[in-house]
Parts: structure tokens; C-alpha cells; sequence
């Protein structure tokens, strides 16, 4: 079975939500302190809008990480684009906008950033938001290597799977069930991702004879982080990415 993988190597590190804790989640802002941390990866959500149009956000509603209100899926564009992504984290963040895709995309590439994009559709939107994110990433890396795209929506990943038959996939899981397989080897898998917290070492066996690199959410500690490696944890994704650097500078 061909895995259609990513063609840049995977890193030890990623920065969750763009910077982790060190700047507005899901923000361009967060792109540029990933990157002069010196992390080589980043890690965001994408939902669409009322326009059908990605944009980088986690929640389905507005009121945690802007000055908004109301759900994303029912927000037209030239209004998520008025918002205040910032003021929440930080006065010195006022006026950060929240990001589509294509503005992440185009940073990312500036900066040097691969990057895991996780669908996260709202509750309804599950198939077209893979297949308008699948599509979208296809355009907006045609002339580059493809990020890793993971998603807890399988219905999301079947869509982008039709969609773009060779983008990278991650299934995601807060833990692996026991029938992990099934799934991994219909929507022809990369990766899977998880939580740290309950990692069994016998996961990790069968993983590894899967040939499936195992990424585990969300690590903050530079002690955990040395263990969940030395068990053959392939990447973390952490809110304090710089914490973890100098020990991923040295598993790389």
C-alpha cells in the first residue's frame, strides 16, 4: 500500500497553534515567534466561514480567542476579517487579525515553516470543509512540499483523501482505538496523532511495524519530552516550544 508521506523530513518539534503560549493562537503573529524561536514546524486548526472560505481558528465560536461573537460557520468573511485576534492574549497583540489559510500558507513559505494543518470543521460541515481545505492547501503549496494534513474528522480526511489522493494524512485520536488500523489503512495514512498522556508502549510496537511515525499532543515539559523520544515518539507538538528546541535540536 502506497502512504503518500510528506516531502520534507518530519521535525521533532512543532509549535501548537501556530506559537504556542507565546503569542495569539492560530495567528500570523504566532507564525513569526515560531519562527524566531527557531522551530523548523508549526501546527494550526482551519474552519471554514459562512463564505465557505478557510480560516485559521479552533473553536466553532468566536468568543474565545477574538473580540467576536457567534460561530464561525455562520460568520461571512468581511466580517471575521474585522475582528481582534489578539486583545485576549495580550494588549501588545491588539489589532492581531485572525488569518485565513492563504495568508498562514504565504507566511509559512516566507518564513521557512512546514506545517500540520488539522481540519477542524464544525459540527455539519465535516465533509466539505476536507474537501475545500484539500483543495485550497493544493493550490496554496503548488509550487512547494504539501503540509502534513491530521484531522479527528475521518469523514473530513475521507473528503480530502478524494480530493487530493496524494496529500500527507494524519488520523487523530485523543487515544489510538484498538481497531486503529482499519481507518488508517482506508484513508491510506501517514501518521497518527495522539495524546501523550496514556501513550501505551504496546501502541508504539504496533505503530512502528505499521511504519506509522506517532505525534503526540501536547507536551510542554523538556523531561517528558526526552521520555515520550526515547519510546520512539516521533514528534510533539508543545505551547512552549522553547522549552523543548535544544532537545529536539539534539534527537534531529
Amino acid at each position: 500500500m502506497i502512504r503518500p508521506a510528506p516531502a520534507w523530513r518530519l521535525p521533532r518539534l512543532f509549535a501548537h497553534r501556530c506559537g504556542g503560549a507565546l503569542a495569539p493562537e492560530n495567528t500570523l503573529a504566532g507564525l513569526v515567534v515560531a519562527a524566531r524561536l527557531g522551530c523548523r514546524a508549526v501546527e494550526f486548526d482551519v474552519m471554514l466561514s459562512a463564505d465557505g472560505t478557510p480560516w485559521l481558528i479552533h473553536d466553532e465560536t468566536l468568543e474565545h480567542t477574538t473580540d467576536g461573537s457567534g460561530r464561525v460557520a455562520a460568520t461571512p468573511d468581511v466580517l471575521l476579517a474585522k475582528l481582534d485576534a489578539g486583545i485576549r492574549q495580550h494588549p501588545a497583540f491588539s489589532g492581531e487579525p485572525v488569518p485565513t489559510l492563504a495568508a498562514a500558507a504565504a507566511l509559512c513559505r516566507r518564513l521557512g515553516l512546514q506545517a500540520n494543518v488539522e481540519i477542524k470543521p464544525a459540527s455539519g460541515y465535516e465533509a466539505l470543509t476536507g474537501e475545500v481545505v484539500a483543495r485550497a492547501i493544493g493550490e496554496l503549496w503548488r509550487d512547494s512540499a504539501a503540509p502534513l494534513v491530521s484531522s479527528f474528522s475521518f469523514a473530513a480526511l475521507a473528503a480530502a483523501r478524494r480530493v487530493a489522493p496524494q496529500l500527507p494524512l494524519g488520523c487523530l485520536w485523543t487515544q489510538p482505538p484498538a481497531n486503529w488500523r482499519a481507518p488508517f489503512d482506508e484513508l491510506r495514512a501517514f501518521s497518527v496523532h495522539c495524546a501523550a498522556d496514556g501513550l501505551s508502549d504496546d501502541f508504539l510496537v504496533a505503530a512502528s511495524a505499521a511504519g506509522a511515525p506517532v505525534l503526540c499532543y501536547t507536551v510542554n515539559d523538556a523531561e517528558q519530552a526526552a521520555a515520550l523520544w526515547r519510546r520512539g515518539v516521533s514528534a510533539l507538538f508543545s505551547d512552549r516550544p522553547e522549552r523543548l528546541l535544544p532537545a529536539a535540536a539534539l534527537q534531529d
